[in-house]
């Protein structure tokens, strides 16, 4: 029969159960995946949403109806569906995830051969017209085989530290009942940190809320904890931990602008003269802490699918964005939510000083507003209002991604969101948090009138 398949996405697959998204669609997601890649092998992996087992087998039955060999890794996080699709030489994966979504959504989120990601425009139309039709694509030879990645995943994880130069120290890490425990469980066990761990267990019914740790009520309880615990760092992460936030010994949330910049100078110091993708929102700190460093700073439009490509591209060695998303070459250009806090504990660890120091000169030098999202009736017109407005008096105007205004003691980024009809606005200022202030109302009165 066919189908209306609403749950299809700019960057992933993902929608409220059953309506939006349910195993005969998982199945025909899985079919038409594997037929569209025309694949012999492929990696599926799942998170512990109470659904995602039977959406993962509905997905496997899909491909190896299909002929395919299916790859199942288990329980895992994003970042380890991506690893074992290029370490395993595979044509592609499936991860069933929601990310940080209510716990009555589910998910699907696709990369073809080197954990190359599948997006709007480079498949997932295709893909979401043959899962709708009536067709299936039918062939002998599919079979299932479970495979255990993780050990080789946490000795790729190594290779981005120096393991010896390590201090003991303590670690707040709270998962929020995602998956990233079964991840930093093992690490542990190679490094000389002693983890605090906080909702440390997998649990699909969420019973301390949502993993979304961009939720200040989220936020309070690692904080908490950094604190009573007179910890060194702070880390938590979203369902799928493909996101790593930190915060510094005070228990202070540290925006993800200033970890772009922390893990860029982490970086080159070990391989001067590399390239580093950012994303236009927010970028004097990072420009300056590449040029500092001997690097080459590389813009790119925002979105995971844009900076990969972009680093594929020039060979980029990082890319980071202030979402939280940290890119590696080395991890097939993908996003990592591990890789960057053993980083950020390594230079602790290697520097002498404490997180609050690595980040508060920055935080100082260029403060900024975190992204604010406001709803607009019509968000093309509003960012053309602010160009007829503002480009005049801009030293600069760039178009990468919505409009960059450049000032001589500020800068502002103004785009749409790709799935809501919202605009998204970045502020920072040359050290004047009362210039920041005056911007930021200025801007949200033009925003909300």
């Amino acid at each position: 029969m066919t189908l209306n398949i609403t749950c299809f996405k700019a960057y992933d697959i993902r929608g409220q159960i059953p309506n939006e998204l349910n195993a005969d669609i998982c199945y025909r997601i899985g079919n038409a995946t594997g037929a569209f890649l025309d694949a012999r092998t492929m990696v599926v992996g799942r998170d512990m949403r109470l659904t995602s087992d039977e959406f993962a087998d509905a997905v496997i039955k899909g491909l190896t109806d299909a002929g395919i060999e299916v790859f199942d890794i288990g329980l895992c996080g994003t970042e380890m569906v991506y690893f074992a699709t290029m370490h395993l030489g595979a044509d592609g994966g499936i991860m069933v995830t929601a990310s940080h979504n209510p716990a009555d959504y589910n998910g699907l989120k696709l990369v073809r051969e080197e954990a190359r990601p599948i997006s709007a425009d480079t498949g997932l139309a295709d893909i979401r017209k043959l899962a709708e039709g009536d067709a299936r694509t039918l062939a002998e030879g599919g079979k299932r085989t479970d495979v255990d990645i993780m050990d080789d995943y946490i000795q790729h994880l190594l290779t981005y530290i120096d393991v010896a130069a390590l201090k003991d120290l303590k670690l707040v890490v709270n998962p929020g009942n995602g998956c990233a425990g079964i991840a930093s469980d093992q690490l542990e066990k190679h490094l000389p940190f002693e983890l605090i761990k906080v909702f440390n267990e997998p649990d699909g019914t969420f019973p301390n809320g949502i993993p979304n740790p961009m939720l200040l009520e989220n936020q309070a309880v690692t904080a908490e904890a950094v604190t009573s615990h007179k910890a060194d760092m702070g880390i938590a992460w979203d369902g799928d931990f493909d996101r790593c936030f930190l915060f510094d010994e005070n228990g202070t949330f540290i925006e993800g602008y200033y970890i772009v910049g922390l893990l860029a100078e982490s970086i080159l110091r070990k391989n001067p003269g590399e390239k580093i993708i950012h994303d236009p929102r927010m970028t004097w700190n990072t420009l300056e802490i590449v040029d500092a460093a001997n690097g080459e700073a590389v813009q790119s439009k925002s979105g995971h699918s844009f900076i990969k490509e972009k680093m594929r591209e020039v060979d980029g060695i990082y890319g980071g964005e202030m979402s939280a998303h940290h890119y590696f070459r080395e991890f097939s250009y993908a996003d990592s939510g591990m890789i960057p806090w053993l980083l950020a504990a390594e230079l602790i660890s290697t520097e002498g000083k404490s997180l609050s120091e690595l980040v508060g000169e920055r935080m100082a030098r260029f403060p900024a507003s975190g992204e604010i999202n406001r709803q607009v009736q019509d968000a093309a017109q509003t960012l053309q209002s602010l160009h007829d407005q503002y480009a005049s008096e801009a030293l600069n105007v760039d178009d990468t991604d919505g409009y960059s205004f450049e000032f001589p003691e500020w800068r502002f980024n103004i785009r749409m969101s790709n799935t809501e009809p919202v605009v998204r606005l970045n502020i920072e200022t040359r050290g004047n948090p009362e210039l920041l202030q005056e911007k930021t109302d200025e801007l949200v009165a033009i925003l909300e009138a």
